[in-house]
């Protein structure tokens, strides 16, 4: 983040924060619905505001239609967390040129989406097969 500053990467960050799932039996489940709904947040926004200037209404506009397109999604459970990416795509930029923002935003979204994607199957990879070595079926049992 330091070295780029002018992208404004803290965004990438909070979306591996909004992904990431702690290890449980639904963790990669639990991951995959929740970058399924960053993607949905996070176009929504960039084609509204590609579409229409940020005012009251489009913003409106587009919670509902983030939430009705979860709905058909299945992923009414992670309609939040879409809305939170659509709200990072359409914050207006203090460092970027207000009409490339957007573009820039959801391209660390979908990033920081697919790092914390990485992060939850590489790590219940390696904890599925150090429960199996170690014969540990939950983790009540430690």
């Amino acid at each position: 983040m330091m070295q780029f500053p002018k992208f404004e990467l803290f965004w990438t960050l909070l979306s591996i924060i909004l992904v990431i799932s702690p290890e449980g039996k639904d963790s990669q489940k639990l991951t995959i619905d929740r970058v399924r709904s960053n993607f949905i947040g996070s176009i929504v926004g960039l084609l509204c505001h590609l579409i229409y200037s940020t005012n009251l209404y489009v913003l409106i506009g587009g919670i509902i239609s983030t939430v009705i397109i979860c709905y058909l999604f299945k992923v009414m459970n992670m309609s939040r967390v879409a809305i939170v990416a659509f709200l990072i795509v359409m914050l207006q930029s203090h460092s970027l040129d207000e009409s490339i923002a957007p573009i820039f935003r959801f391209l660390t979204v979908a990033g920081g989406c697919l790092i914390g994607l990485t992060i939850t199957v590489s790590t219940s990879i390696v904890i599925k097969k150090l429960r199996k070595h170690y014969n540990i079926n939950s983790l009540s049992k430690i």
